[in-house]
C-alpha cells in the first residue's frame, strides 16, 4: 500500500470516527430536549446539514487526493517515457563519435537510434493528443471512411512497429459486411485504432496473440473489436480504464509502461463520432477484448 493509500485511508476512517460520535452527541441532545420541539427540529435540521456538508468535504478530499496520486504516476509514466529513448540515442550517438565502427554496426545503431526516435515521437503525440481530447471542441471534419481498409493499415503498421507475425496479430471479419464505411474523422479514427492495438500488444505479456475484428452491430453500426491473451482486467476495473491518466491495478499491469493516456483518448474519439468504446474481460491472466462502436451514419 502507497503512502497516499494510507491517507486516504485515514481520512476516510476519521471522518466515519467522527461522524458516529457527531451522531452518539446528536441522539443525546435529543433525548434531552424532547419536551421542546422546536428547538429539536431546528437542531436535526442543523445538524444534517452540517454532516451533509462534512461527508461532501471528505469525498471531495478524496477525490484530489486520487487525482494528484494519478497525475503524479502519470508525470513519472511520461519522464521515463521520454528520458529513457533519449539517453540511448546519445549513448549511440557519444559511441559514433568516438569509435571506428563498420559500416554494419552503423546501420544497427541509426535502426535502434530511429526507434528510439519513434517513441519519442508517439509519447509526444499521445500527450498532444490528450490535451485536444480533454477539450469541447467543435465536431472536427467528416469525411467517408472505409473502416475496413483503415483496420487493415493499422494492423500492417503495428505489425512492423512492434515486429510481429501474421500469426501474431491478424485481421478478421465477420457477419459477410457489404459495406463498412462510416462517416467520421480519418486521423481521429487511425489514432483511435492504433490505440487500441498498441495497448494490445503492451498488455499481451511475453506471448502477443492479437485479433482484430470487424463486425456488425445493432442500429446500423459497426464494431472494431481488439482481443489479446494478455493480463486481464478486473471486472470492477472494465469501466475506470477508460479514465484519464488511469493504470490498472494488478502485479502484471503495474509492470507495463506507459503514459495512461491511450484509452482515455479512444473514448474521446468514440464520443465525438456519436460511438462508444468497452471492454470486456473474463478477469487478471485472462485477456481482454476492447470494442469501438461507430455509428454509419456519424
Amino acid at each position: 500500500m502507497t503512502g497516499r493509500q494510507k491517507a486516504i485511508g485515514f481520512f476516510i476512517t476519521l471522518s466515519v470516527v467522527l461522524i458516529t460520535a457527531a451522531v452518539a452527541l446528536n441522539i443525546s441532545w435529543i433525548v434531552a430536549l424532547e419536551r421542546r420541539p422546536v428547538l429539536l427540529v431546528l437542531g436535526i435540521i442543523t445538524f444534517a446539514l452540517i454532516i451533509a456538508g462534512f461527508v461532501v468535504y471528505t469525498i471531495f478530499l478524496v477525490r484530489e487526493m486520487r487525482i494528484t496520486e494519478q497525475q503524479n504516476s502519470f508525470i513519472h509514466a511520461v519522464t521515463h517515457e521520454l528520458k529513457t529513448p533519449i539517453a540511448s540515442i546519445k549513448l549511440y550517438l557519444e559511441t559514433l563519435q568516438t569509435r571506428e565502427l563498420s559500416d554494419a554496426q552503423r546501420k544497427e545503431f541509426y535502426q535502434v537510434m530511429l526507434g528510439d526516435t519513434d517513441r519519442l515521437t508517439y509519447t509526444v503525440e499521445q500527450v498532444l493528443k490528450a490535451g485536444v481530447a480533454g477539450q469541447k471542441t467543435e465536431k472536427p471534419p467528416m469525411q467517408a471512411v472505409d473502416l475496413r481498409a483503415l483496420l487493415e493499415e493499422c494492423v500492417v503498421l503495428a505489425r512492423q512497429r512492434h515486429h510481429l507475425s501474421t500469426e501474431a496479430m491478424s485481421v478478421r471479419e465477420s457477419g459477410g459486411l457489404p459495406d463498412t464505411t462510416v462517416l467520421g474523422d480519418l486521423d481521429g479514427l487511425r489514432t483511435a485504432v492504433t490505440n487500441l492495438l498498441d495497448n494490445a500488444v503492451k498488455y499481451s505479456g511475453g506471448h502477443v496473440q492479437v485479433v482484430a475484428e470487424l463486425a456488425p452491430a445493432e442500429n446500423d453500426r459497426l464494431q472494431v473489436r481488439v482481443r489479446d491473451r494478455g493480463v486481464g482486467i478486473p471486472r470492477n476495473q472494465l469501466k475506470l480504464v477508460f479514465r484519464r491518466f488511469y493504470r490498472a491495478p494488478g502485479r502484471a499491469a503495474r509492470q507495463v509502461k506507459g503514459t495512461g493516456l491511450g484509452l482515455y483518448i479512444v473514448r474521446a474519439i468514440a464520443k465525438k463520432h456519436g460511438g462508444r468504446v468497452f471492454a470486456e474481460s473474463a478477469g487478471e491472466g485472462q485477456g481482454s477484448t476492447f470494442t469501438l462502436e461507430l455509428p454509419k451514419n456519424g
